[in-house]
């Protein structure tokens, strides 16, 4: 993702935390009131995500936020409390993502909710300092998943490529992966390639493209005869590029017919209904691909709750797409913010009050959308590079007929696999 981490086995994992938490008791560190609430019992949360960059952008994200606030607070608030939300663009960039963070600290939030952000180093480490917990913040960065004070809510896009090259592993035999050039994405290829050798495939051919690419022509060629090539005929094409992947698709339907047929994935986050809806839905060059996500399809009645506060506080707001995992993570963010606020009673709701609950290992539940979750230290992940990673559940999908439907009943626990990633 960003750059991995030396300390992330679990011992000095842990060790670390305590320091962590020591500081913070001792006010060693801690910039002064950011863990405070407001006075007028007004509970203060950031979110930021990336918009109007070159690259990816999920305006949903801080949207839903701001929809959420105004439907939970026309709903009498959270036990009481008004919730405050501020919201922030990280731009895509290391400087303008810490400097969000320190935002946070400045305004006095209690926690930063349902972020998305590539530079999980530059942000954490003023939210560290100051002691304010990231709650459910999309998992691009292998940072979330290593500082004390992450609590994210689904595995990152490390569940996501491991699971879709476990999904991929039952019928492929050659297979092309195009990612973007970047730091996060040279995470990818070992991720996907620790599914596909579940089932003893062959690694995953690695083509790179500019994060901020349109023309895709020379990859579109390369990944069709490579995969083409495979002495089975089962051949497979995974595109995981974010915005992007919308014209790498483009330039691949334009050009598969002049190949032997091979088949496609990708991950949510890089399409979702939305996407092969405009695209062509049953005619799109999404039909046929295997989709990985996170959480139930966008059409299960668990994700009611989100739609009807959408209808209620966001109709109209095209920025808010309830098929969008931005969208959908914030939601769950959210969801369990509320219940950890309203389980804290009468106490004032500090940045410090939310780290203690939440690494005490009490239980969150969100509604069905993932599995029970617990930040506590004896519930932390197996897997050595991803220490606060609780929740490693996928869903297997695939598109028919224009519509993303489950091919498997229930998710699938990739955390063994991940155990397994060098």
């Amino acid at each position: 993702m960003t750059g991995r981490r030396h300390t992330t086995i679990r011992g000095t994992f842990r060790i670390a935390a305590v320091v962590t938490g020591a500081a913070l008791v001792t006010g060693c560190g801690l910039v002064p009131g950011a863990t405070e609430s407001s006075g007028d019992g007004t509970v203060t949360v950031m979110t930021w995500a990336p918009e109007k960059t070159d690259a990816t952008n999920m305006p949903g994200m801080p949207a839903m936020a701001r929809a959420y606030a105004r439907w939970v607070n026309a709903h009498g608030g959270i036990g009481g409390r008004k919730l405050k939300v501020l919201t922030c663009n990280d731009h895509n960039d290391s400087v303008a993502a810490a400097k969000c963070a320190r935002t946070a600290v400045d305004q006095h939030a209690v926690a930063v909710v349902g972020s998305y952000s590539q530079h999980g180093r530059a942000f954490l480490s003023p939210l560290e300092s100051a002691g304010i917990p990231y709650i459910g913040g999309y998992g691009v960065s292998d940072a979330e998943f290593t500082s004390p004070l992450s609590y994210p809510v689904n595995g990152g896009q490390a569940a996501l490529l491991a699971g879709n090259g476990e999904q991929l592993a039952a019928d492929c035999g050659r297979t092309v992966l195009i990612r973007p050039d970047t730091i996060t994405g040279d995470e990818l290829p070992t991720l996907l390639n620790t599914g596909l050798a579940l089932r003893d495939r062959p690694a995953a051919t690695d083509l790179r493209a500019p994060e901020n690419a349109t023309d895709f022509g020379g990859q579109a060629r390369r990944a069709l005869a490579t995969a083409s090539a495979d002495p089975g005929g089962n051949g497979c094409v995974a595109a995981v590029l974010g915005d992007r992947t919308d014209n790498f698709f483009d330039a691949f339907r334009r050009l598969r017919a002049d190949y032997p047929a091979v088949r496609t994935a990708t991950v949510l986050g890089s399409v979702d209904q939305t996407v092969i809806n405009r695209t062509g839905g049953a005619s799109s060059p999404y039909e046929g691909a295997y989709v990985t996500g996170w959480y139930p399809a966008a059409d299960d009645a668990r994700w009611k709750p989100m739609r009807k506060a959408i209808s209620e506080q966001a109709f109209g707001d095209n920025r808010i797409d309830p098929a969008d995992a931005g969208v959908q993570t914030t939601w769950i963010a959210y969801t369990v913010l509320k219940q950890v606020i309203e389980k804290l009673g009468d106490a004032e709701v500090t940045a410090r009050a939310l780290q203690i609950f939440l690494d005490k290992g009490r239980e969150v539940t969100t509604g069905g959308l993932t599995p029970t979750l617990r930040w506590g230290y004896d519930h932390m992940s197996a897997a050595g590079d991803f220490p606060r990673l609780v929740n490693a559940r996928v869903a297997f999908q695939k598109v028919r007929q224009g519509r993303l439907v489950a091919t498997r009943t229930g998710l699938v626990d990739v955390m063994d696999t991940l155990a397994k990633a060098p």
